[in-house]
């Protein structure tokens, strides 16, 4: 009876969401609790109908042998320095209002592993716990303070072909949380690439991530080894301990006026309220219902320049989880 009472007092690990697959472990609060299951990944993983595989290496590495990878030599820094010296994204208050394109050195590329241009390939380094909120499911918050520009987590999931992508779409109820995300980039000569990605079954930390009309994180697609964008979350501004994390799903830029969601579900369904909190807080999620419509993928140049938006596709998923 003693050893079995020993037994039962004694300390069990805490959960770690990441399954030891990151470089941190990610905590859960409150203790005991846990999130709906699913199957983690640090990266994406090829879903039904992708076009091409997220691990597969297809960019040429650079040549830089004899030097640090700087602008004009290095062929990844095409746009100029990514990262300043302190890892942190360059370009975040762009009056352009996008962001501009993120090529990382990759798996091809002689330089060194701590290359300035290697930042989101080395994965999580912050440490994050997933929390549950008073009215909006999961969450996802820093324990430590994060300076602006500074890389985050990614959103990473399956990668699907756009047909799979909007039969997901069209079997949820308006119960169910919607983790599915059209990232959007506008390229050359006004084309438009889209990739669609799904963490609901097969995701990383960032599937906690809630929505708010005044983010602290800002997604940024970044290209390391092959032109499936890493949709990597950066801060869009300094964030304290304990805060929770968020970005706008409707992918607008930092003080960008208007979302371009102002479309309805076509069945009439009322939209989802927001609970984000904020001083511009929109009342409702924004939504995007280009999933619903029948038209075919826009053509797309897989060597389009230009700058990149972001934004959720039928996205109508507050928090992920429903609200108890």
């Amino acid at each position: 009876m003693a050893a079995s009472e020993e037994e039962h007092e004694a300390p069990t690990e805490p959960l770690d969401v990441a399954c030891g697959l990151e470089n941190v472990p990610v905590g859960v609060w409150p203790p005991g609790a846990e999130p709906e299951p699913f199957q983690y990944t640090p990266d994406h993983v090829a879903g039904p109908g992708a076009d091409t595989d997220p691990a597969e290496i297809t960019f040429p590495g650079c040549t830089c042998l004899s030097g640090p990878c700087v602008p004009g030599t290095c062929a990844c820094l095409r746009h100029g320095d990514n990262y300043d010296e302190d890892a942190c994204l360059q370009g975040l208050g762009s009056a352009a209002g996008c962001a501009q394109p993120v090529f990382e050195c990759n798996a091809l590329c002689p330089c060194p592993g701590h290359c300035r241009n290697r930042v989101v390939q080395r994965g999580l380094q912050l440490p994050l716990q997933v929390f549950r909120t008073a009215d909006k499911g999961w969450g996802l918050r820093t324990l430590q303070s994060v300076p602006r520009g500074r890389f985050v987590c990614e959103y990473a999931g399956e990668v699907l072909g756009f047909s799979e992508a909007q039969r997901r779409v069209r079997l949820q109820t308006e119960h169910d949380s919607n983790y599915v995300i059209a990232v959007r980039e506008h390229v050359c000569r006004g084309r438009v690439m889209e990739t669609f990605v799904d963490p609901a079954r097969v995701g990383n930390v960032g599937r906690f991530l809630n929505h708010s009309c005044e983010p602290n994180l800002l997604m940024v697609p970044v290209r390391v080894d092959s032109m499936v964008p890493r949709l990597a979350l950066f801060a869009a501004r300094d964030i304290l301990p304990g805060e929770e994390l968020s970005y706008d799903y409707s992918g607008r830029f930092p003080h960008q006026v208007g979302s371009g969601d102002e479309g309805r579900p076509e069945d009439g369904k009322p939209r989802k309220p927001c609970h984000c909190g904020s001083g511009a807080c929109a009342a409702f999620l924004p939504y995007d219902g280009s999933l619903f419509c029948a038209s075919a993928q826009p053509a797309v140049h897989p060597e389009g320049e230009g700058g990149s938006r972001t934004g959720l596709s039928a996205g109508e998923g507050e928090g992920r989880a429903p609200p108890r």
